[in-house]
Protein backbone atom coordinates (compact mmCIF):
# COMPACT_ATOMS: atom_id res chain seq x y z
CA UNK A 1 0.00 0.00 0.00
CA UNK A 2 1.15 3.37 -0.42
CA UNK A 3 0.10 6.78 0.89
CA UNK A 4 0.86 10.15 0.23
CA UNK A 5 -0.06 13.24 1.98
CA UNK A 6 0.67 16.70 1.63
CA UNK A 7 0.13 19.73 4.18
CA UNK A 8 0.38 23.55 3.11
CA UNK A 9 -0.08 27.05 5.01
CA UNK A 10 -0.62 29.63 2.05
CA UNK A 11 -3.00 32.59 1.24
CA UNK A 12 -5.79 32.18 -1.13
CA UNK A 13 -5.07 33.91 -3.95
CA UNK A 14 -8.40 33.87 -5.60
CA UNK A 15 -12.06 33.73 -4.39
CA UNK A 16 -13.45 30.08 -4.79
CA UNK A 17 -15.85 29.09 -7.25
CA UNK A 18 -18.18 26.05 -6.54
CA UNK A 19 -19.49 23.67 -9.46
CA UNK A 20 -21.50 20.72 -8.91
CA UNK A 21 -21.09 17.69 -12.02
CA UNK A 22 -23.69 15.91 -13.43
CA UNK A 23 -24.37 13.53 -10.03
CA UNK A 24 -24.62 16.74 -7.97
CA UNK A 25 -21.24 16.44 -6.23
CA UNK A 26 -19.52 19.81 -4.99
CA UNK A 27 -16.06 20.52 -5.88
CA UNK A 28 -14.61 24.31 -4.60
CA UNK A 29 -11.96 25.54 -6.46
CA UNK A 30 -9.41 28.26 -5.83
CA UNK A 31 -5.58 28.90 -5.77
CA UNK A 32 -3.20 28.85 -3.00
CA UNK A 33 -0.08 31.06 -2.76
CA UNK A 34 3.19 29.44 -0.79
CA UNK A 35 5.62 31.61 0.02
CA UNK A 36 9.20 30.71 1.09
CA UNK A 37 11.58 33.33 2.38
CA UNK A 38 15.21 32.57 2.08
CA UNK A 39 18.43 34.88 2.72
CA UNK A 40 18.40 38.20 4.77
CA UNK A 41 18.89 41.45 3.16
CA UNK A 42 20.35 41.95 0.03
CA UNK A 43 20.88 38.45 -0.29
CA UNK A 44 16.69 38.10 0.68
CA UNK A 45 14.65 35.66 -2.15
CA UNK A 46 10.85 35.19 -1.48
CA UNK A 47 9.88 32.11 -3.93
CA UNK A 48 5.93 31.95 -4.25
CA UNK A 49 4.64 27.69 -5.05
CA UNK A 50 1.49 28.09 -6.52
CA UNK A 51 -1.41 25.05 -5.98
CA UNK A 52 -4.69 24.47 -7.79
CA UNK A 53 -7.08 23.63 -4.47
CA UNK A 54 -9.74 21.16 -4.84
CA UNK A 55 -12.20 20.64 -1.98
CA UNK A 56 -15.18 17.90 -2.78
CA UNK A 57 -18.06 17.35 -1.41
CA UNK A 58 -19.62 18.35 1.49
CA UNK A 59 -16.35 20.54 2.50
CA UNK A 60 -16.72 22.30 -0.28
CA UNK A 61 -20.66 23.78 0.52
CA UNK A 62 -18.61 24.78 3.75
CA UNK A 63 -15.49 26.22 1.83
CA UNK A 64 -17.32 28.63 0.25
CA UNK A 65 -18.89 29.64 2.54
CA UNK A 66 -15.74 30.83 4.90
CA UNK A 67 -12.64 30.90 2.54
CA UNK A 68 -11.71 34.35 0.62
CA UNK A 69 -9.44 36.16 -1.47
CA UNK A 70 -6.88 36.64 0.97
CA UNK A 71 -7.51 33.94 3.78
CA UNK A 72 -5.09 32.47 5.89
CA UNK A 73 -5.48 28.54 5.66
CA UNK A 74 -3.91 25.53 6.31
CA UNK A 75 -4.88 22.97 3.82
CA UNK A 76 -4.07 18.75 3.76
CA UNK A 77 -4.63 16.25 0.62
CA UNK A 78 -2.79 14.72 -1.94
CA UNK A 79 -0.82 16.59 -4.72
CA UNK A 80 -0.37 16.08 -8.10
CA UNK A 81 1.09 17.56 -11.19
CA UNK A 82 -1.03 18.30 -14.15
CA UNK A 83 1.04 19.32 -17.83
CA UNK A 84 -0.23 22.09 -19.87
CA UNK A 85 0.98 24.33 -22.75
CA UNK A 86 1.90 27.52 -21.57
CA UNK A 87 -0.40 29.51 -23.74
CA UNK A 88 1.73 33.07 -24.39
CA UNK A 89 5.36 31.00 -24.83
CA UNK A 90 4.22 27.75 -26.11
CA UNK A 91 6.46 26.30 -23.59
CA UNK A 92 5.23 22.99 -21.42
CA UNK A 93 4.82 24.08 -17.97
CA UNK A 94 3.23 22.06 -14.91
CA UNK A 95 1.06 23.08 -12.60
CA UNK A 96 0.21 21.76 -8.66
CA UNK A 97 -2.48 20.60 -7.96
CA UNK A 98 -4.20 19.98 -3.99
CA UNK A 99 -6.79 17.69 -3.92
CA UNK A 100 -7.46 19.05 0.39
CA UNK A 101 -9.27 16.33 2.61
CA UNK A 102 -9.28 18.69 5.43
CA UNK A 103 -8.51 23.03 5.59
CA UNK A 104 -8.33 24.93 8.34
CA UNK A 105 -9.06 28.57 8.78
CA UNK A 106 -6.21 30.53 10.18
CA UNK A 107 -7.16 34.17 9.62
CA UNK A 108 -10.59 35.81 10.45
CA UNK A 109 -13.16 35.81 7.76
CA UNK A 110 -13.31 39.38 8.17
CA UNK A 111 -9.48 39.95 8.16
CA UNK A 112 -9.73 38.47 4.17
CA UNK A 113 -13.23 40.88 2.91
CA UNK A 114 -11.42 42.69 0.57
CA UNK A 115 -14.34 44.87 0.14
CA UNK A 116 -13.87 46.08 4.41
CA UNK A 117 -16.83 44.56 5.57
CA UNK A 118 -16.92 42.98 8.65
CA UNK A 119 -18.00 39.35 8.95
CA UNK A 120 -20.75 38.84 11.18
CA UNK A 121 -19.16 35.63 12.75
CA UNK A 122 -15.72 35.48 14.34
CA UNK A 123 -14.69 31.97 15.73
CA UNK A 124 -12.14 32.63 18.78
CA UNK A 125 -8.56 31.41 18.11
CA UNK A 126 -9.29 28.78 20.57
CA UNK A 127 -12.07 27.20 18.38
CA UNK A 128 -9.42 26.51 15.18
CA UNK A 129 -9.07 23.18 14.24
CA UNK A 130 -8.63 21.13 11.20
CA UNK A 131 -12.28 20.73 9.57
CA UNK A 132 -12.95 17.08 9.12
CA UNK A 133 -16.49 16.59 9.17
CA UNK A 134 -18.64 19.08 7.97
CA UNK A 135 -21.30 18.15 11.42
CA UNK A 136 -18.08 18.63 13.30
CA UNK A 137 -17.63 22.37 12.14
CA UNK A 138 -17.58 24.75 15.66
CA UNK A 139 -19.82 27.91 14.35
Amino acid sequence: MTYQMITIVGNVGSDPEIKYLKDGTAVCNFSCAVNKVTGKGDTRREVVTWFKVAIWRDRAETAIQWIKKGTRVLLTGEVSAEAFTDKKSGEPRASLVLNANEFRLLSARDESDSDGSRASHRRPASEQRMIDDADEIPF
